[in-house]
């Protein structure tokens, strides 16, 4: 549990980065929309945590030479050992004259241009190349285009432009060092939130909202301390990966996005916990189309997590029956619900000992028929992996409002292999103003009731493999956890006597109405 003042100290963090980001989107709301802003203003903090990050390895490096960081880059045979070595613990480089800081100077001096500053974030991928590190710092900085006519007609308008930005960017008064929050997650999350409208009904897919994220990571580490990997097959900006990082020590960490936008986000936010390039794989791929390739054949993961697009559409092309990854089941995944598709990639990519998932879907998975039926069937009775089952509030998603759930699966579940536990937590809820949200308390007792595992009433019920299949495999959460709430008893007496008071009050009214309508000749 966090303590008051760090849940304190966390709060005005966040407070202040959102006041920050208000006023840059008032700053620049008739020059861009959101959808566009918010790629600029992650791309320019995560450029400021790198400067930061350079700083601060330069110092730790000269510490001992008492020179500053730009003196010794004047030495020519310094320059290179000092580069060498940088390079070899962040996997990047920035030469002095490049430091975020310099182009505040710049702006305040009136003498700062875009073209300067996309010199300086070519140069960071430009130093990663030939390097280990070169996949991950590879066209970082591809979503912010610095010549588009939406910052402005010309180079002087577009550089007046990103100078305000960058100095709003500047003027966020704690450092990112000692931040005790996800500061690009948050930003995210914030700017979704605040352009949803603009941002589409695909923004769901992006980011999975901290609290959640919280209770996925929680759900999938529980009774572990490190973990020789994690993965996530859709990872957006890499949100779940990082809360696992939270809750356990991880070996190494594995992620893959089509999406371009959000590959490059997944790739930052790494970089931006401190989490070494050496000790992560971010990759742009199709999951389900590309996972089942050679190169992945192999791969096994302890702990996966994952937030897949609902009820996604794919081609169930015959082909996929070969797949090792989807042939035990007998039957693909309908085209209009590519869902279980994830799933059953997942589980082939499970390590052979303790491995578990946690992922979230649509509620169609645990109770429409045909193939997904024959699905649930083989994962429960042949497999049986299927640890927990949890129905989650409604309206906690940016960019839709359907209940969704979370699945638990484990290979090795020793003294639970006979049942699984189904959970009712659609009301651990706290109502906002855009969206609801899970709080920490609500994570907390949903958590608490996966571990403790027993029948609450109205709440959570340990259901046997017998009560299952007796439903047909069907696992929808009310048929296993009684919800229904009984309505108070009707007074019929009550009622009727005061039905007859009403009565006896309208007849009243009635004959003094008559009375004034006789008086006026109606």
């Amino acid at each position: 549990m966090k303590k008051d003042d760090d849940v304190q100290h966390e709060k005005t963090q966040k407070d202040e980065l959102q006041k920050k980001l208000w006023e840059m989107a008032n700053t620049l709301r008739s020059n861009m929309d959101g959808a566009d802003f918010k790629y600029y203003v992650l791309g320019l903090l995560f450029y400021r945590q790198l400067s930061e990050h350079m700083e601060s390895k330069a110092a730790e490096l000269l510490k001992g030479d008492k020179l500053s960081f730009e003196e010794a880059f004047k030495n020519k045979q310094m320059r290179r050992v000092l580069t060498e070595a940088v390079l070899e613990s962040n996997g990047y480089f920035i030469e002095p004259q490049y430091l975020f800081k310099v182009c505040i100077d710049q702006i305040e001096k009136n003498e700062f241009s875009v073209e300067y500053l996309q010199k300086a974030l070519n140069s960071i991928s430009a130093s990663s190349e030939g390097q280990p590190s070169r996949k991950a710092f590879e066209n970082l900085f591809s979503d912010m285009d610095l010549t588009s006519a939406k910052l402005g007609a010309n180079v002087k308008d577009r550089s007046k432009l990103i100078g305000r930005l960058m100095q709003s960017i500047d003027a966020i008064d704690f450092h990112l060092n000692d931040s005790r929050i996800d500061v690009l997650g948050d930003t995210y999350e914030y700017l979704i939130g605040m352009y949803a409208a603009s941002a589409g009904k695909k923004a769901g897919e992006f980011y999975t909202p901290q609290n959640v994220s919280k209770l996925l990571a929680r759900l999938a580490t529980s009774g572990l301390t490190k973990v020789k990997s994690v993965s996530d097959c859709t990872c957006g900006s890499g949100s779940l990966l990082i809360q696992v990082g939270n809750y356990v020590k991880v070996g190494h960490y594995y992620g893959n996005e089509v999406n371009p936008t959000t590959y490059n986000l997944a790739r930052m936010n790494m970089i931006l916990h401190n989490i070494p390039y050496q000790y992560f794989d971010i990759r742009r791929v199709d999951t389900v189309r590309d996972g089942g390739k050679e190169d992945y054949e192999g791969e096994r993961f302890t702990v996966q997590v994952a937030n897949p697009p609902y009820s996604q559409k794919w081609s169930a092309a015959s082909h996929y029956l070969e797949d090792d990854r989807f042939s035990p089941y007998g039957a693909l995944a309908p085209k209009s619900y590519e869902d279980l598709a994830f799933l059953e990639h997942m589980i082939y990519h499970m390590d052979k000992k303790d491995s578990r998932i946690a992922v979230l879907m649509p509620h169609g998975v645990l109770f429409r028929g045909g193939a997904e039926e024959k699905i649930r069937t083989y994962i429960i009775e042949k497999l049986n992996y299927l640890d927990a089952v949890i129905g989650l509030p409604p309206g906690c998603f940016y960019g839709t409002t359907i209940p969704v759930c979370l699945l638990v699966l484990k290979n090795e579940r020793s003294a639970d292999s006979g049942n699984v536990f189904f959970i009712d937590a659609s009301k651990e809820v706290e109502s906002g103003k855009a969206q609801n949200y899970i709080s920490d308390t609500n994570v907390d007792r949903i958590v608490t009731a996966y571990t403790d595992r027993k029948d609450v009433q109205k709440f959570c019920h340990v259901a046997s493999l017998k009560e299952i299949q007796d439903n047909g495999y069907n696992l929808n959460i009310t048929r296993y956890v009684d919800t229904f709430e009984e309505e108070p008893p009707v007074d019929l007496a009550a009622v009727e006597k005061d039905l007859n008071a009403a009565y006896k009050e309208r007849d009243g009214l009635m004959k003094k109405y008559d009375a004034y309508a006789k008086e006026l000749g109606l």
